[in-house]
């Protein structure tokens, strides 16, 4: 590929053209009108469109938008650099693709000769907004999604040569790829390059209504798993990967094991479970095993006879009898006796039950889902749980994924948690600023889905009406006071005044001068503020502005290096 190509042109003649007119109303590009318009209702359209019109025709549909806005574009290209070599007059396109906001561009090849009829073009993209809004409604891909940045190259090109040029996307980050990268043709260069131009063809919707009728009735059957809350929510790889685990189980009679850090939603995966399988209409029954007194958990399970024990009046139904034909999931199951644990793992074998008093065992038809946010493994090493049992459950162990690791969740849920709490509190608010997502998306969420619904709450009830949640209101926790920003790796952190610079200067040269390491400096920092609070980790992680949890990570890694 060649890399000697020169860089682009200065675009200060470019931005020369842009022209405000707030008097009525309009903005100027030269003698084009354009419209400053927000991503999130170009995601909107695209949205609409996808439910519409199914991907096929919707691509089509955006790829034939952009190559128009592609001409309108090339006709500038040649005013306005007319004593400008090839290459520069070219990078026009590019460049008003930049300065119009909808992606980076970096040439890469460009190597014409129009009298042998030879273009070749690669350009590499970075910051795609339709990858942004394709990702976020949609999740990851396995085909490219740039569809009207394709159409807007082909057409610029193809303008400006005077001839059809048609482009590939031949990588794309919705796919996974670090950019995207198109390659252009001239298009009798290309093999497929009849196929690649009917891309472009207007064709009548009355044609196509009954494959899109179809197409339509298909994308409206592909629901997410759900319980009588409402849909699991989640398009990340690791979301996905856990659904088709989950999907497998609930065709068959098999124990589940559901394993995960406290907040990840594990009684919603059960419900879910229960939801998808032949059960679904009788009774799903959930139990916190940590919640029972340890002499009334048998009964509770199991059920008693009345007389059985002192107190008892009734004879009492368990909670294996009321799930019968069903589900019971047992929540917390780390926590519950070794005495109870024994008779589990009876049930779990034999099917039977013995009610506390009971003269004879009792079949029952129930699917245990047990859930844990312990590690049974080391429960059984530290005599607290029994092998046998742990051997039973873990015939079919399914990790719910913490939330740090379904990074492109994050922004769904908050939508569908917005949606939900917005309904429920009765309050109109505008959504979410870009802010605060990008503080959403760089937090390390260590109470997981549950922290993140409490905030969103929260937010809404604190957030005026009308108006946006932003980051303040989300975390409130954190050091804010003087104003917030992002910084290069889209975390929060607090806004500096000329104040806080001086005084940073001055700390770092004190630092200078003492010789001291940033991790001498940290540790030292750490020591001090746990001194001071007393020991208590809560209070030191308030005075350094980080979170319990944080502070806790890094006093371990300390002592580790120790």
């Amino acid at each position: 590929m060649n890399t000697t190509l020169p860089p682009m042109p200065s675009d200060r003649d470019l931005r020369r053209l842009v022209h405000f007119s707030p008097s009525d109303g309009r903005i100027w590009l030269a003698d084009q009108r354009m419209v400053l318009l927000h991503t999130a209702a170009l995601s909107a359209l695209r949205r609409e469109l996808m439910t519409t019109l199914g991907p096929v025709q919707t691509r089509r549909v955006l790829m034939r938008a952009g190559y128009a806005s592609g001409e309108r574009d090339a006709l500038l290209a040649r005013q306005i650099r007319r004593d400008a070599s090839l290459f520069e007059a070219f990078s026009v396109g590019p460049q008003l693709h930049m300065l119009e906001g909808a992606v980076q561009v970096t040439p890469q090849t460009f190597e014409v000769n129009e009298d042998e009829g030879h273009y070749l073009g690669h350009y590499r993209w970075d910051h795609s907004w339709e990858v942004e809004v394709h990702l976020r409604e949609f999740g990851p891909q396995a085909e490219p999604v740039c569809w009207m940045l394709l159409g807007y190259a082909s057409g610029y090109t193809s303008a400006f040569f005077g001839r059809s040029v048609l482009y590939k996307e031949v990588q794309c980050v919705a796919c996974g790829a670090p950019h995207c990268r198109i390659e252009g043709r001239f298009a009798e260069e290309w093999p497929d390059g009849d196929a690649m131009a009917r891309d472009y063809d207007a064709d009548s919707m009355l044609v196509k209504l009954e494959e899109l009728q179809s197409q339509v009735h298909s994308l409206r059957t592909q629901l997410q798993p759900a319980d009588e809350q409402g849909p699991l929510v989640g398009q990340s790889p690791a979301f996905v990967q856990t659904i088709e685990l989950l999907r497998k189980a609930a065709q068959t009679q098999v124990t589940v094991l559901l394993t995960g850090e406290t907040g990840v939603g594990k009684e919603r995966f059960a419900r879910a479970l229960h939801a998808m399988s032949a059960r679904a209409d009788k009774p799903f029954v959930a139990v916190n095993c940590a919640a029972l007194p340890a002499e009334l958990i048998e009964s509770e399970l199991f059920g008693a006879e009345k007389g059985a024990y002192t107190g008892a009046a009734a004879t009492r139904v368990g909670r294996f009898e009321r799930a019968h034909g069903g589900t019971l999931m047992l929540d917390e199951l780390g926590e519950l006796p070794l005495p109870a644990q024994a008779k589990l793992l009876r049930v779990l074998q034999s099917g039977e039950i013995d009610r506390l008093g009971a003269a004879a065992p009792r079949k029952v038809d129930v699917r245990v889902v047990a859930a844990t946010n312990v590690d049974l493994a080391q429960a059984v090493r530290e005599g607290r749980f029994r092998q046998d049992l742990l051997y039973r459950l873990n015939v079919y162990p399914i990790r719910i994924p913490p939330l740090r690791e379904r990074l492109e969740d994050i922004e769904p849920l908050a939508l569908h948690l917005l949606d939900k709490y917005v309904a429920q509190h009765g309050k109109r608010v505008l959504g979410f600023t870009d802010r605060a997502l990008a503080a959403m998306r760089a937090y390390p969420w260590p109470g997981n889905v549950r922290e993140l619904e409490n905030l969103i709450e929260r937010g809404i009830i604190l957030a005026s009406a009308g108006a946006a949640v932003d980051a303040e209101t989300l975390f409130p926790h954190l050091p804010l006071a003087g104003g917030t920003t992002v910084n290069p790796g889209g975390a929060l952190e607090p806004a500096q005044s000329p104040a806080d610079h001086a005084q940073a200067g001055e700390l770092y040269e004190r630092l200078q001068r003492s010789g001291m390491t940033l991790e001498a400096l940290e540790n030292t920092l750490l020591r001090e503020a746990v001194a001071r609070a007393g020991g208590n980790l809560a209070a030191a992680a308030r005075a350094l502005g980080l979170t319990r949890a944080q502070l806790s990570y890094r006093l371990s890694r300390l002592q580790q290096e120790e």
